[in-house]
């Protein structure tokens, strides 16, 4: 008996491994985009104009931002780096229970934004290890959609490729929710 029982779990343990290597995999070239893109936008544009790509649509502006999303929070940033440490150490933990395709996708788009935003809360400027300011990092945004078109608030958020992936990625887990997926593979109603 024993050994149908350590047969039936190996093809389960094998799945398990193999969707926490996508949420990982998906994690890194979230995390190495950003990172990536937040360096060439800062070699190329700090100090300089936007660099207009589509006129009235997109452009590429580098912006320092110290809250969070909507430059909600500014003052605020060391909580929003608890608040990131948080989400990082749930998702690797839930990932012990992931047995679903869609949910290694959205949680490998929470990690890796949340890891990339979390880099610059910690070694950007004011931050960096030994100083006061510790945990206190500005993120880099630069991508800025329809600049100008909202006279209401003056202007569409500017946001970079980690907060991308944490919008789609959030958008993601709510409709996964709403269709009653769970982590485990089950679906709620089934």
């Amino acid at each position: 008996m024993r050994g149908l029982q350590a047969e039936g779990g190996a093809p389960v343990a094998r799945r398990r491994a193999r969707l926490v290597v996508i949420l990982v995999a998906l994690a890194v070239v979230v995390y190495v985009a950003d990172l990536a893109s937040k360096t060439a936008v800062l070699r190329a544009l700090e100090g300089k104009a936007p660099l207009v790509v589509i006129p009235d649509v997109l452009q590429f502006r580098v912006f320092f931002n110290s809250g969070a999303a909507f430059s909600i929070g500014t003052g605020m940033t060391i909580v929003f780096t608890f608040i990131a440490v948080g989400v990082v150490v749930a998702i690797i933990r839930t990932a012990r229970k992931l047995r679903s395709l869609p949910w290694a996708i959205t949680l490998g788009l929470l990690l890796g934004g949340a890891l990339g935003n979390l880099t610059d809360r910690l070694l950007r400027y004011p931050s960096g290890f030994g100083r006061s300011t510790q945990f206190q990092g500005h993120v880099v945004d630069f991508i800025e959609v329809l600049p100008g078109h909202f006279p209401v608030i003056d202007y569409f958020p500017i946001f970079n490729v980690a907060d991308s992936a944490i919008v789609c990625g959030g958008v993601l887990a709510v409709f996964l929710a709403w269709r009653g997926y769970q982590i485990d593979g089950t679906r709620e109603g089934k």
